[in-house]
């Protein structure tokens, strides 16, 4: 499923928490300056791809996510892999190691990563 990133933003709003009434992800989303036509549309959209559902309470909507965050992520990152990177991780890295986008937090991060990779296998 393919969710543009103006939808990631609601999906945000709604993953942190749900259901929620339209009136309630305008409020979510109010330092975004969007209107709320704009938003009203991107809910609209999510509903007609599946990414959400409507359940009607009283004379509104009550959105919520069909797609877990964690399912989003991995199906994003694995694209792309996929798409800049072949598939795989260490050109990935390499890439923002080249740029100096990674910080001495990333690095100890991915050796800790690597250490508990290398004991798990």
């Amino acid at each position: 499923m393919q969710i543009s990133e103006a939808e990631a933003v609601v999906m945000e709003v709604l993953w942190e928490r749900h259901p929620l009434a339209a009136e309630e992800v305008v409020a979510g989303l109010a330092g975004r300056g969007w209107a709320d036509a704009t938003i009203k549309t991107l809910l609209n959209r999510l509903l007609n791809k599946g990414a959400i559902s409507a359940e009607k309470d009283g004379r509104r909507y009550l959105y919520a996510p069909r797609v877990a965050r964690e399912e989003w992520v991995m199906e994003e990152s694995e694209g792309l892999l996929q798409r800049l990177f072949g598939g795989k991780v260490a050109p990935l890295v390499a890439h923002f190691s080249q740029h100096r986008k990674l910080s001495p937090q990333d690095i100890a991060d991915l050796k800790r990563l690597i250490r508990e990779l290398d004991d798990g296998q």
